[in-house]
């Protein structure tokens, strides 16, 4: 966004314009239940509410600002078609408000965009052009199809009507939740972290607003610590819909002033948070809608002012969104298994006679531990010439005790196992 633009963009009322946004999306976005959570609350020991926008109509927050975005364009703009890029969730939301105002959409979304995401997209009936292996290659593209087809472009984030849609979830919390001192937000191209710092800010200043970032999409950290937008130089993380190379200028530009802290969580943080909110509040999270979830655990160590601020903490963490395939399910369920200590996987050498896998099985079956599966390899012991066999065991556990009394119920009987993961 062009320097001359931001600054026009700042001008603007901004507490007139959120209310449009509220009066635009009323019918269309859902009013999404605040939920208590004893777990966070027990876990951090302050109170936490969940905003859940993953129980959107798209499952995500991106309707918001996307509708709105598409309800103030002209009827002129809206015959000529519309362009967006998307990691999956703003397509959905600008496909559906397309499909609401007549309108024909092209998505283009980068080739690792989980497949769940592009069928929901397409499934509300908008073309997806799949390009570059990031976000930002699948925006240039956008832009380069709008320039040559005379297409509308729709920003993911770094637009004001986008970003006051995304800001009405502000004003749900403040009026569901009127004692509210701190709300969490995940941050990636920064839409939805500056429309709620906008919001906040115009009708509840006191109220803090705290953005949360993966360990492996640095681009907000490193655009604060220079003051200016700063690209990173490479993003990994799971959390693919806050996998953004690039913040925008104007969302820069509104946090800059804005937001009250910063944190940072690990890829193992989210996906317990996935985890976590699977068996407590039996509600699916994706990986960028964990974010705000893995950064409230933390933010008594990880946000100075958070921590130095006096009185009781109200917390609300913004889910944003649920769109996440079974595969990738199954992998962070198994990967927050393995963190807990619920799976173990050890390997053990054992003399090559009769009755030893039997006698190893009885020694797991007396401690309670149930076998996953059994790896029995001749040719995986350590020495060629001696006369045992290597034999892998995965097991489901209880915990990170019950290991240790497994692995010492082994030790007692003779064996030396080695505990892999």
């Amino acid at each position: 966004m062009e320097q001359k633009d931001v600054l026009q963009a700042m001008r603007r009322d901004h507490a007139a314009e959120l209310k449009l946004a509220a009066e635009r999306l009323e019918g269309t976005a859902k009013h999404t239940n605040i939920i208590a959570s004893p777990v966070l609350s027990e876990m951090t020991g302050h109170q936490v509410f969940l905003k859940p926008e993953n129980l959107q109509v798209t499952g995500s927050f991106k309707i918001r600002g996307a509708y709105n975005k598409i309800s103030s364009l002209t009827n002129e703009e809206l015959e000529r078609g519309i362009v967006t890029a998307s990691a999956g969730n703003h397509a959905q939301g600008v496909a559906y408000a397309a499909r609401e105002r007549g309108a024909k959409a092209t998505i283009c979304m980068a080739q690792s965009t989980p497949p769940l995401k592009v069928d929901a997209t397409k499934a509300y009936g908008a073309d997806v052009v799949l390009h570059g292996n990031l976000f930002d290659e699948a925006a240039a593209y956008a832009i380069e199809l709008s320039q040559r087809d005379g297409l509308t472009y729709v920003p993911p984030f770094d637009d004001y009507e986008v970003l006051c849609g995304q800001g009405t979830v502000a004003m749900e919390i403040l009026d569901d939740v009127p004692d509210v001192t701190d709300i969490v937000v995940p941050l990636g191209g920064g839409g939805l972290g500056a429309g709620v710092a906008l919001a906040v800010k115009m009708f509840r200043p006191e109220v803090r607003v705290i953005g949360a970032i993966p360990e492996g999409s640095p681009a907000f950290k490193r655009s604060f610590e220079a003051g200016r937008v700063m690209a990173a130089d490479r993003v990994i993380t799971s959390a693919e819909g806050v996998a953004v190379k690039r913040p925008g200028d104007l969302t820069f530009a509104l946090l800059n002033e804005f937001l009250d802290d910063l944190v940072e969580v690990s890829e193992r943080d989210i996906n317990e948070m996935i985890l976590l909110m699977l068996e407590k509040h039996k509600m699916v999270v994706e990986a960028a809608g964990a974010v705000a979830l893995a950064a409230v655990e933390h933010l008594n160590l990880r946000s100075r002012k958070f921590a130095a601020a006096e009185g009781d903490h109200v917390v609300v963490p913004i889910i944003s969104g649920g769109n996440i395939d079974t595969v990738t399910i199954g992998a962070v369920i198994q990967k927050g298994m393995i963190a807990r200590g619920r799976i173990m996987n050890f390997e053990v050498e054992l003399p090559d006679t009769p009755g030893q896998l039997v006698k190893v099985a009885t020694i797991l079956a007396r401690e309670r531990a149930n076998v996953i599966a059994l790896d029995h390899d001749q040719f995986k012991a350590s020495g060629h010439y001696t006369n045992s066999v290597s034999l892998g065991v995965t097991v489901e556990t209880n915990g990170p005790d019950h290991i240790e009394r497994i692995i010492q119920a082994l030790c007692e009987e003779g064996y030396t196992p080695k505990r892999i993961y």
